[in-house]
């Protein structure tokens, strides 16, 4: 199936339908967006459609994530915190030290929307603190390793991407990466830094990556089974 990779969305899936009469995207059930369109639209109106639809793709995302969060009470957020649930009058939620402490009223339970809405904004805050702390860190770490030199770091979270790389040096990561082993989180730092070098997946870019991460191949099949979602 055709796809084609978006700045902000990642990989975006292209299904073409001889009986589409309009360009329609959803968010697929692994998190990623597709796109039907009818059979002979081209890609670059396509690309258009994408771009001019941001918002509402950032909501159908969003409704997604929130749609398919499981929380449980004790159940560890990202790399240091963990949810304590306490019972309340109202539905609340905020980080505090190490925990997110939710509390809520009689009746209420974890996979209610709205309660699910509240302990996400949290754990957002709570991602975006352990993000700060350690991937800035880690990624200067592995530059100065490998003789990477990049201009600035950003952080994300409305993104279906792990992270990407602009054209002047800028690293964007999104925060959703606390929530993936070690060395995952490397993985993905040293494919970003290697794009500082090479922007695009030759050959070249490939032999960047293996030389800071032998076992890439396997890191990368691994990242296929997570979602960069909060």
């Amino acid at each position: 199936m055709p796809a084609f990779i978006d700045k902000e969305f990642g990989t975006i899936t292209i299904r073409r339908n001889v009986k589409a009469r309009s360009i329609r995207m959803r968010v697929a059930p692994d998190g990623t967006l597709r796109v039907s369109t009818p059979l002979y639209t081209p890609q670059l109106m396509i690309k258009r459609a994408v771009g001019s639809s941001r918002e509402q793709l950032r909501r159908l995302l969003a409704q997604h994530e929130q749609a398919s969060m499981v929380l449980q009470d004790g159940m560890p957020i990202g790399k240091s915190h963990h949810l304590s649930v306490r019972p309340g009058t109202t539905v609340t939620a905020k980080r505090h030290q190490q925990q997110i402490i939710a509390t809520l009223p009689a009746g209420a339970t974890l996979s209610d929307t709205a309660v699910v809405a509240v302990i996400r904004e949290a754990i957002i805050v709570a991602l975006r603190a352990e993000a700060k702390s350690y991937l800035p860190k880690r990624l200067a770490y592995l530059a100065t390793q490998h003789g990477y030199r990049y201009q600035s770091v950003r952080f994300s979270h409305a993104s279906g991407r792990w992270g990407s790389c602009s054209s002047n040096g800028t690293i964007s990561l999104n925060i959703a990466l606390m929530k993936l082993p070690f060395e995952l989180i490397d993985y993905v730092l040293i494919h970003e830094l290697a794009h500082t070098q090479q922007m695009n997946h030759s050959p070249r870019f490939w032999a960047l990556v293996s030389s800071g991460d032998p076992d890439y191949r396997l890191h990368r099949k691994m990242l296929k089974t997570h979602t960069p979602s909060i």
